[in-house]
């Protein structure tokens, strides 16, 4: 860490500086946050306490709430404690630990969301043979695959900015540590560092984004030659939730990262989006567009009460 040792820490400036929009934001981002933390813990023990959501679908979606609470955790403590804070900072090394853990667990959900896509199609197109596809060895795998190839995407990334020098202005102009929100502070070559971020936004997310679609293509056509309109629906009813957390992730986080990093009020909404509201609505959407889950939560509060 000796290259950053001209500044020791950094100002999180993103939102805003009126204390009494402060205390209002502290409250909304709080009940989000105890809203994420319930909503997501109430269904990893849904899945777990009920033997009825044991199958591939459903151990996919404890992965899903897990992670959403560790990609809601890495960002929104912090951000809580600026809004109280007069001085706002993070130091350096906590910067770059953020930097880290926000591409991880963003990149962890990217994969398990196209994982996600791809049990879809096979509990589409194969429904007789789905338990045997998608083996508990098979699911593992694909799980731990999305954790090993997100850190060690982060890992390389973070290795690089490692080097970045930063010795001119401390104000970042967001909520969270990002690696285009450092990029203006450093006093070094941005180049290679900006180059692997690229080609991981490139071969990782938008790749994955391509294996989601194509998946969803072969869904389509495998609803359609389904002869009855009951049968198409409960096929597509299988699929809706998968759709709008891809929707709510996908289009928020490429969006932000399209944009150019100016700290403007349209990029602070979308990485808000993806790392503090999305990781809250998707244990909704699961929770109340799944007869399954709503059944296995009457269950549960049924055995307990």
């Amino acid at each position: 860490m000796k290259n950053h040792s001209v500044i020791s820490e950094f100002f999180l400036l993103g939102l805003t500086a009126e204390p009494q929009i402060e205390a209002l934001l502290f409250i909304l981002f709080l009940i989000i946050y105890l809203l994420t933390l319930l909503g997501n813990l109430m269904l990893l023990v849904v899945i777990r306490a009920d033997s009825h959501l044991h199958i591939p679908m459903y151990f996919f979606l404890g992965q899903l709430s897990f992670l959403d609470l560790c990609h809601s955790s890495v960002t929104v403590p912090k951000l809580l404690e600026n809004l109280l804070s007069k001085k706002k900072s993070i130091s350096v090394e906590g910067c770059m630990a953020q930097v880290f853990f926000v591409f991880a667990t963003g990149g962890t959900e990217s994969c398990l969301l196209a994982v996600m896509a791809y049990d879809r199609y096979v509990a589409i197109s194969s429904p007789l043979l789905y338990g045997q596809k998608m083996s508990r060895e098979l699911c593992m795998g694909l799980v731990c695959g999305s954790w090993g190839v997100a850190f060690l995407d982060a890992f390389i990334n973070i290795l690089i900015a490692l080097d970045l020098d930063f010795c001119e202005g401390q104000n970042i102009h967001h909520f969270s540590c990002e690696l285009p929100s450092l990029y203006p502070l450093s006093c070094s070559d941005v180049s290679s560092s900006f180059t692997a971020l690229l080609c991981s936004s490139i071969v990782h997310f938008f790749g994955n984004f391509l294996l989601i679609f194509f998946s969803y293509v072969r869904i389509l056509f495998t609803i359609l030659s389904i002869s009855s309109t009951t049968g198409r629906s409960k096929a597509f009813s299988t699929c809706s939730s998968h759709l709008a957390a891809v929707t709510f992730f996908y289009g928020s986080g490429l969006l932000r990262y399209l944009m150019p990093n100016s700290g403007s009020t349209q990029e602070l909404v979308f990485s808000l989006q993806y790392s503090v509201v999305t990781p809250m609505l998707n244990p909704l959407i699961y929770s109340l567009k799944n007869k399954e889950v709503k059944a296995a939560v009457r269950r549960l509060l049924k055995k307990s009460f």
